[in-house]
């Protein structure tokens, strides 16, 4: 995270530095990514950026942590509307696509959600997956929290596993859709309406309550 020097900048100065760090990032991934091109771009000696950051990780930590940020604004200005508590689960799925939308149209974001997922890397990728992993912990855990308030999500049902897949499945939605190649089975970047319906009919049968809809499974009496 960045050190009280970087506080202390113009903001003209640190919003330089953050649009070229993430232009970079965003165009050769992390490993590729070059702190000269860094402070080129951005107008500043290449040894200044080490009074900001601990080093080049540190910035592409501190990068993927405002794109979670700003990811989330967007995703929670979008949610709030939706009928949450009359329709629990028709509300998820706009709630994807509105994901998968965000991505499409702000490739910067896209391209860092990319480096962080594909880096090869295991110490950047684990280090970076902390920092944006406490951004999806906590907004998804609100989420499936919203759907036992509501009765959309059984109170009995293994809320660790939903929220392991939902942290599992949102970047792959993120990329496939809008990246060809990564989906082999639901043919998320052709047709992502009827992929998202999929997944969440999935969910809703494993973790939704009976009585909305969902048909209870049979249990079949031991050998």
């Amino acid at each position: 995270m960045p050190t009280p020097t970087w506080d202390r900048l113009p903001t003209e100065r640190r919003d330089a530095i953050v649009a070229a760090a993430e232009a970079e990032f965003a165009s050769r991934g992390f490993s590729r990514g070059s702190l000269n091109v860094i402070a080129r771009e951005a107008g500043v000696a290449k040894g200044s950026l080490f009074q900001y950051f601990d080093d080049k990780l540190d910035l592409f930590a501190h990068l993927s942590d405002l794109a979670s940020i700003r990811i989330g604004a967007a995703m929670a200005k979008h949610n709030a509307p939706l009928p949450w508590a009359e329709d629990y689960w028709g509300a998820l799925t706009d709630s994807l696509l509105a994901w998968i939308g965000h991505f499409r149209d702000h490739p910067v974001d896209l391209a860092l959600t990319a480096a962080v997922n594909l880096e090869l890397d295991t110490e950047v990728r684990v280090a970076v997956r902390e920092v944006v992993n406490r951004h999806y912990l906590r907004g998804l855990q609100q989420l499936i929290d919203s759907g036992v308030e509501t009765g959309a999500v059984r109170a009995d049902a293994d809320h660790g596993a939903f929220l392991a897949q939902l942290v599992l499945v949102m970047p792959h939605l993120a990329l496939a859709a809008n990246m060809p190649g990564l989906d082999p089975v639901l043919d998320l970047h052709e047709d992502p309406d009827a992929a998202v319906a999929r997944v969440v009919a999935v969910w809703r049968a494993a973790f939704g309550t009976w009585a909305d809809g969902v048909t209870r499974p049979v249990r079949r009496p031991s050998a």
